[in-house]
């Protein structure tokens, strides 16, 4: 049986994606709580009876973790037709102010993880597959204050982007969003951010209709709302110089580690 797998899959942006695609997909769920993962398969199968649907309780920036849900897919012989990788870690702060677990931890699950999950899934997938991963509009350029994260969705992009090219009969998609508010961290960045904030931010079902409509098509990348697509384009003008005194300058002030 093939399956679509989510990581992520109980965050906010996780479970739209999951709400949506448990209509036509069969769904093998991962995140770090196993009671939040069944709690969400009930509200699931509500949605869809007859769909079928695989839990996996792991922390994905463990190696070891990673074994232990391979090994289950493995044991079940299960196949892949989907991947959505969605879990990541937003922390921002001055990098020196990091300490090494909180560099490792955020490298690990922004970078490490997804390209370890996508690859096991690629020696596992069905004839057609979809790929479909969170990437950011603080990739898209560098970003002091929030360079580590910034760093990472870049090389989550540019990766995803060649891999188009390497993989066969596959839609690769990489979704570069603005502010999403499904946590009430993120709702306060928006909030302090102002009025380009607020343009930028879109809510997850809009975000999710549009990244799903774009992976059907199998573009390359999808930019959620109009200010956010004005603001990539404006990006490609800009000197960088210019664009990292203005994000230093806004960023400088303020520290989030939720992590």
């Amino acid at each position: 049986m093939n399956y679509t797998l989510v990581t992520g899959a109980t965050g906010g942006l996780g479970k739209e994606f999951c709400r949506a695609l448990i209509k036509t997909d069969d769904l093998f769920l991962t995140g770090r709580s196993g009671e939040k993962l069944e709690n969400f398969k009930v509200e699931l199968l509500k949605i869809n009876p007859s769909a079928n649907i695989l839990t996996f309780a792991a922390d994905i920036t463990s190696s070891d973790e990673r074994k232990l849900l391979f090994d289950y897919a493995d044991s079940l012989g299960v196949k892949f037709s989907g991947l959505f990788n969605v879990a990541g870690v937003d922390t921002q702060k001055e990098f020196i102010k990091y300490t090494e677990q909180k560099l490792v931890f955020q490298v690990r699950v922004n970078v490490e993880a997804t390209l370890s999950v996508t690859r096991f899934v690629l020696e596992r997938r069905a004839e057609k597959l979809k790929i479909l991963t969170v990437s950011s509009m603080s990739g898209t350029a560098p970003m002091p204050y929030f360079a580590v994260y910034s760093a990472s969705k870049a090389m989550l992009t540019n990766f995803f982007t060649s891999l188009r090219y390497e993989v066969k009969n596959a839609n690769i998609t990489t979704l570069i969003a603005g502010g999403i508010p499904t946590r009430p961290d993120v709702i306060k960045d928006i909030q302090t951010q102002g009025v380009t904030g607020k343009l930028s931010a879109k809510p997850a079902p809009f975000v999710v209709k549009k990244s799903l409509k774009a992976l059907a098509k199998n573009k390359r990348k999808v930019i959620p709302g109009a200010f956010n697509k004005f603001v990539y384009f404006i990006e490609k003008l800009a000197p960088v110089s210019v664009q990292c005194k203005y994000v230093a300058k806004r960023w400088s002030k303020k520290e989030k580690d939720n992590f």
